[in-house]
């Protein structure tokens, strides 16, 4: 159990979290208007959209599709039959003056996501629905001096509402959700998940407690939009509240918001009970009723997933569970290790696991692009790996190759043949080298006999010095020890 030490004692802290995931689809949950995103200012509006008199919304089947398969990604209860309601609250950016959203009656219901935490541990956390609902438009606060602007390009863009149990207990946990949610978003293709472009936002409900004791006075932190951001505001929003409980002070059921430039929450409103919105079913749409039959097809559809996809790199490739963790987390990566793998015959998982993570990564983070735009695709990477494995360069030459694919976009051997850099494994003129780089140092040559064994490392690097790197290490070393010896 994850505890925070006050000045009278510890702590529990509760945390429950709603994921505002934006659903991918062309058009908006009641509207043919179109959804890209940075399109100019109110160019994606229909007449429902502004909410013109006499306009009826319809409903639109692709984001019903979307959030059902979602909801079977979560292994959660599909309701097949669902209804639509208004939440009247004074929204400036929503021009009818509600939200039609979903409350009684979700479209999914209870499921579960299973996280992998840092320390290596396992955690399944609840969810307690997934509900369909319009995103609002955007209040720009900034064009004018004296003046909001409001683009309705968001208005009616389809939400999907992911409402987590108040499973979790730290920040840690609360990114592991996130990060395992997105992924499963990624998978299905239902959301990107994208959070700076605004396409995934979190509340964070949050209250502490003694341990043991009852629920506390929760209060709700609006839409952050970073994984560093939510695990910053947590760790702020528990360590005040056990501040003022300690000074004997209560907890007020608030809205917050988190200023990310100080690092801080701010009340930003007193929290409303969901009988302050006064919902009711929208008279203008049917209750939502699915073919379970539909349903199932949807579910025999479904892509393999995240988990189990960690699970058969495990069996099929022998990865232990932090190699296949991290190689799964993106379904891109996934792809991309099996296309190295199975794009040549014999090769060797673990060591295609070991560039990707390694130098490929590394390579991504320097330049800021995604996998996506390498210039050293599956293909180029599994030809580097092959001269590895038969030889043909050593696993030092092997990265200053990637480094000229990496720039040049050229193929593995390619380079190795303009720039001569083959490996030497014949054994007649290594030992020529080594006889002689021997011969040249007899001071440390008795250091070893006399039992120093680090000098040989020493004597290793001065054959590679002598062969530019290019001789076979596993040679050099085998005929080092024989003449030594």
């Amino acid at each position: 159990m994850s505890l925070i030490r006050g000045r009278t004692g510890e702590w529990e802290v509760v945390i429950g979290l709603e994921v505002h995931a934006q659903v991918i689809a062309d058009s908006k949950l009641f509207s043919g208007a179109a959804t890209a995103f940075g399109a100019e200012p109110n160019t994606q509006v229909s007449l429902v959209d502004a909410a013109m008199p006499g306009m009826l919304p319809v409903l639109n089947a692709r984001s019903v599709e979307q959030a059902v398969r979602t909801g079977l990604g979560l292994n959660a209860r599909i309701n097949l039959t669902s209804v639509f309601e208004r939440k009247n609250y004074f929204y400036p950016d929503l021009p009818q003056g509600y939200q039609i959203s979903q409350y009684l009656q979700p479209i999914v219901g209870e499921g579960e996501i299973t996280l992998d935490l840092p320390d290596g541990s396992v955690k399944t956390v609840g969810i307690e629905r997934l509900h369909l609902e319009q995103d609002a438009g955007k209040s720009l606060h900034d064009q004018h001096p004296n003046c909001t602007y409001i683009d309705l390009n968001r208005s009616g863009v389809t939400l999907m509402e992911i409402v987590s149990k108040p499973d979790m207990r730290s920040g840690d946990e609360a990114a592991a959700y996130l990060t395992k949610l997105r992924a499963i978003l990624r998978y299905l293709g239902t959301s990107t998940g994208n959070m700076e472009e605004g396409s995934m936002r979190c509340d964070i409900n949050l209250s502490v407690r003694r341990p043991g004791a009852a629920l506390g006075t929760r209060t709700e932190t609006k839409n952050v939009n970073s994984i560093r951001f939510v695990k910053q505001a947590i760790e702020y929003e528990a360590k005040r509240q056990i501040a003022v409980l300690e000074d004997g002070g209560t907890i007020e059921q608030e809205t917050r918001l988190f200023d990310p430039g100080k690092g801080v929450t701010r009340a930003m409103r007193t929290k409303e009970e969901a009988h302050d919105y006064r919902y009711f079913p929208d008279p203008d749409l049917l209750p939502l009723v699915l073919d379970s039959e539909w349903v199932e097809e949807l579910r025999r559809a479904l892509p393999e997933l995240p988990d189990a996809r960690k699970a058969r790199f495990i069996a099929d490739y022998g990865l232990s569970a932090y190699d296949a963790g991290v190689l799964v987390a993106e379904r891109e990566t996934a792809d991309y290790f099996e296309a190295v793998v199975r794009g040549g015959a014999g090769r060797d998982a673990k060591r295609a696991a070991n560039w990707i993570m390694g130098e490929v990564f590394a390579a991504l983070n320097r330049d800021g692009i995604d996998l996506a735009a390498a210039p050293v695709d599956a293909a180029r990477l599994g030809g580097l790996l092959d001269l590895i494995a038969d030889g043909t360069i050593s696993g030092r030459i092997a990265k200053d190759v990637f480094d000229a694919m990496w720039d040049s976009g050229k193929d593995a051997a390619t380079i190795v043949e303009e720039k001569g850099l083959k490996q030497i494994s014949d054994e007649g003129a290594i030992a020529a080298i080594v006889a002689r780089v021997v011969a040249d140092n007899p001071t440390q040559a008795e250091q070893f006999r006399a039992g120093n064994e680090k000098v040989l490392g020493w004597f290793v690097g001065q054959v590679m010095k002598a062969t530019r790197g290019q001789a076979n290490p596993g040679v050099v070393n085998r005929l080092l020890r024989e003449k030594l010896s």
